[in-house]
């Protein structure tokens, strides 16, 4: 088993595609769903892009603290797209449950402004992130399904890159609000919201409702058909290129440190300004903003999982960088850089491997299913990671990160090895 799928659909021959050229590959759908994602991503990056230092050096967290709250922010959202997928399958309306996780999503932003305790902030990221877990699936279900299999990594690289245009425009806007304002952290958290409810609107107004999101008939495609049934979904775990799709993205998950665990460590290492911090994440963001498209692309032709894998040689690079590099002016943009393409290699190449794995009317279960597994894997990452940091200082747990993500590379690697006459 390997991440790639070469099939061809049968009503895209090569002849037909050339006539319709590169530009017509990625569906309106996947265009208007980017610019939904880019607004949400302008919000949620404003406040990722500050919370972990107002966590850590504003409410006084320590780094434990912090990985539980960071841990609990990546772990809920695992948990329910298991929920979100198999809902938008089983009412054949992905639209409605992207809209339901976006919504709620949105709502959560503004009582930022009044928890400032572990317990109320745990909350209300838990909460939010319920929201970013009942819409994955479904958004990215929309995606696979308005797009030829052969295209998939090109039309996720599409979306990825919108995405990460808001990702890039998030860090830059909180951080000028920061300099502007006198409540700082509340006025970015209060932005936030407002830019949230508008990636709702369009969401609402412009995304294809139910049975049209992949360009077929109400009686003939997936919106057809009796309710998917829970056995029916669990059932996907018994093919066996999917079962270990989702056991390499777990194990190599293990070792993912957290963005938010990566910036901390940029800092100090640079001793960057606490004033500088917001556009750290702009690095990352800069280069999975130019690198998703053509690395999505590239996927589609050379096989998912040579990119894949070496997405993750890029993340133990900065590993090893901030490690062991000195601390020159160059050590931030190649970590920052890395780090991107690390995402670019990765974020959109993982779901772009199930379009010939998953049948249509599972398809958003089943991308929730090998999601659940990196995202449950990067929440315990998480928990590990701050407790070997408050224990045994930054420099050894992310030594072990290191040591974990090489090992768990070269198992993923034996596993994801092509079979057969494939590549």
């Amino acid at each position: 088993m390997y991440l790639t799928d070469r099939s061809q659909p049968v009503q895209d021959g090569p002849e037909q595609d050339r006539r319709r050229g590169p530009g017509r590959r990625v569906a309106p759908v996947v265009l208007v769903l980017g610019t939904v994602s880019l607004i949400t991503d302008i919000s949620s990056e404003m406040v990722t892009a500050v919370l972990p230092l107002y966590l850590v050096t504003t409410l006084g967290f320590s780094p434990l603290g912090f990985g539980t709250l960071d841990g609990v922010y990546n772990g809920v959202s695992a948990l329910v797209q298991l929920t979100g997928g198999h809902l938008a399958d089983r009412v054949r309306d992905h639209k409605l449950l992207a809209g339901l996780g976006y919504g709620l999503s949105a709502l959560c932003k503004p009582l930022l402004l009044v928890a400032g305790g572990i317990g109320s902030l745990g909350a209300v990221l838990a909460l939010e992130r319920t929201g970013k877990g009942l819409r994955t699936a479904p958004r990215d279900a929309m995606i696979s399904l308005s797009t030829p299999a052969a295209h998939q990594g090109r039309a996720f690289g599409v979306h990825r890159a919108m995405d990460t245009t808001g990702a890039m425009l998030g860090p830059l806007a909180a951080f000028l609000i920061l300099r502007a304002a006198a409540d700082g952290y509340d006025a970015v958290f209060g932005v936030s919201a407002c830019v949230a409810v508008l990636g709702v609107l369009v969401l609402v107004l412009f995304v294809p409702g139910k049975g049209r999101s992949s360009g077929t008939d109400e009686e003939d495609g997936p919106a057809a058909g009796p309710p998917v049934r829970v056995r029916e979904a669990l059932a996907l775990l018994r093919v066996p290129r999917l079962r270990a799709l989702a056991g390499c993205a777990a194990l190599l998950g293990l070792t993912t440190v957290s963005d938010a665990f990566v910036y901390l460590l940029v800092q100090r290492r640079a001793g960057i300004g606490e004033e500088w911090f917001p556009l750290l994440p702009l690095g990352t963001a800069v280069v999975f903003l130019l690198l998703a498209v053509p690395v999505g692309a590239l996927a589609d032709r050379v096989g998912r999982r040579t990119v894949f894998l070496a997405g993750h040689a890029s993340l133990l690079t900065a590993y090893a960088l901030l490690l062991w590099a000195p601390a020159t002016p160059v050590l931030v943009p190649l970590v920052l850089g890395l780090h991107g393409t690390f995402y670019a290699a990765t974020d959109g190449v993982l779901p772009a491997a199930l379009a010939g794995l998953v049948p249509e009317h599972l398809r958003a279960s089943g991308l929730a299913i090998v999601g659940t597994s990196q995202a449950l894997a990067r929440f315990c990452c998480s928990l590990a990671f701050g407790a070997a940091w408050t224990v045994w200082g930054d420099g050894p747990a992310l030594a072990g990160s290191a040591v974990g993500l090489l090992c768990c590379a070269a198992v993923a690697g034996l596993a994801l090895r092509p079979a057969g006459g494939n590549r």
